[in-house]
């Protein structure tokens, strides 16, 4: 009876272990990887821990359909003697664009959505949006203003061709008119009034003429809100968070997730943390553009469903063709890309609906196959998808600032793709 009773935890205690597991396992080798050259990849984060540049990190890498690296690194709490755990949560901002894109395009599905139509359709107060006369760099108030050439759609906003920007890219008095970030704002104002003061602005850019990274997936958040008549949090939970598994991915963290949240180290020459989005003091409205806290085994069961081409085991979560759109590049030959490239490993990219998709592979400072695709946040956290080597990556981390998170986007990029054989 008692060998009975010790089978029946041990079966139990397995199916705990594999239930906590995002993909099916399986070894590097078995996915055509190295174990002794990903070893190099902890070392590297381990290197930066120790040096006391980043407290933690969770990095996840599925190749084939199976997870063969997920592990957790450092602190999730340094200050409070926390360990880092492979299921600590990070509020992990501009990487909620992509889970935004795909909400879109099922809400598309749905006839719910038209990529097509203009942004004013679904939000009126954005109707009358009129184009800055003139640089907008160079603009003072009172503005001067033309007529847009055509409205911006809702396929401008996702490849950030809409004609907005953000506050906190460029000099001059309409870049300080605007909104400086999307997670600020919405911590401060309520998603009405958000709409209210830049419907109010005239646009950087007449609609379709530049690419430059913006408030847009804000303001295309709030429209999915407006056609689902749902939060923001009810209509991707409904079509991707639930569908998926990825019980961990909220824009309202409930009290009792707090102590898993992922914490930056201390500022020593100021004794105090940089700031960043606290997911606990909650938002005014759910920002499309950057207010989502996940998991790295949340988001790397979205990265496979990418891979799978939108199914999820037997479940159909959004059409092949909708994924093929939305991580095609959608920038052509009139369109001012000098924004895009001047990002750091960013060169030679093209730009889909809510990521960058690489063309070439070459050019970019980072290794990629043609057809990768990918887009990071600002609290250093990154993740792509590479459909060629059935590949998917994502790496957690709180490091704000561009130097290190510059820095590991190479690093975990060429350690990744050394890994491989």
């Amino acid at each position: 009876m008692r060998a009975i009773f010790l089978i029946f935890l041990f079966c139990m205690a397995g199916a705990s272990a594999f239930a906590v597991e995002p993909l099916p396992r399986g070894t590097p080798e078995s996915a055509g990887m190295s174990s002794e050259r990903l070893a190099r990849v902890a070392a590297a984060i381990q290197s930066d821990i120790d040096a006391g540049r980043m407290a933690g990190a969770v990095i996840a890498i599925a190749r084939n359909g199976r997870l063969v690296y997920h592990e957790a690194f450092g602190w999730q709490d340094k200050a409070a003697n926390v360990r880092m755990q492979k299921d600590s949560m990070f509020a992990v901002a501009s990487m909620t664009k992509p889970l935004t894109a795909v909400g879109a395009m099922i809400l598309q599905e749905e006839n719910l959505l038209s990529l097509n139509e203009p942004v004013g359709k679904y939000l009126p107060v954005l109707d009358k949006w009129a184009v800055i006369d003139g640089v907008a760099g160079e603009a003072k108030a009172p503005f001067r203003t033309v007529p847009p050439v055509r409205k911006p759609t809702i396929q401008d906003l996702m490849r950030h061709t809409a004609g907005l920007s953000y506050g906190n890219r460029g000099q001059g008095d309409l870049f300080k008119a605007w909104p400086a970030s999307g997670i600020a704002t919405a911590e401060e104002v309520t998603g009405a009034e958000f709409l209210e003061r830049i419907g109010s602005l005239p646009l950087f850019y007449q609609p379709g003429t530049t690419w430059d990274y913006s408030l847009s997936f804000e303001v295309l958040g709030l429209a999915m809100e407006a056609v689902a008549k749902q939060p923001l949090e009810e209509v991707l939970g409904a079509r991707l968070f639930r569908p998926l598994g990825m019980k961990d991915t909220t824009f309202v963290l409930p009290p009792e997730k707090f102590a898993r949240l992922a914490r930056p180290l201390v500022n020593p020459a100021t004794g105090k943390p940089p700031a960043t989005f606290d997911a606990t003091r909650g938002v005014k409205f759910q920002c499309g553009g950057g207010c989502l806290v996940t998991t790295a085994g949340d988001y790397v069961r979205f990265q496979q469903m990418l891979l799978d081409q939108g199914r999820a085991g037997k479940q159909r979560v959004v059409s092949r063709k909708s994924l093929e759109f939305m991580t095609a590049n959608q920038l052509n030959d009139k369109v001012d890309v000098s924004r895009l490239d001047a990002y750091a490993n960013l060169e030679g990219y093209g730009f889909g609906l809510g990521v960058a998709v690489r063309t070439a592979p070459g050019i970019a400072g980072v290794m990629g196959s043609p057809g990768e695709f990918h887009w990071h946040g600002a609290t250093g956290s990154l993740a792509w998808v590479d459909p060629k080597e059935k590949l998917a990556v994502v790496f957690l981390a709180v490091t704000p600032g561009p130097g290190l998170r510059f820095q590991n986007r190479r690093v975990i990029n060429a350690l990744v793709y050394q890994a491989l054989e």
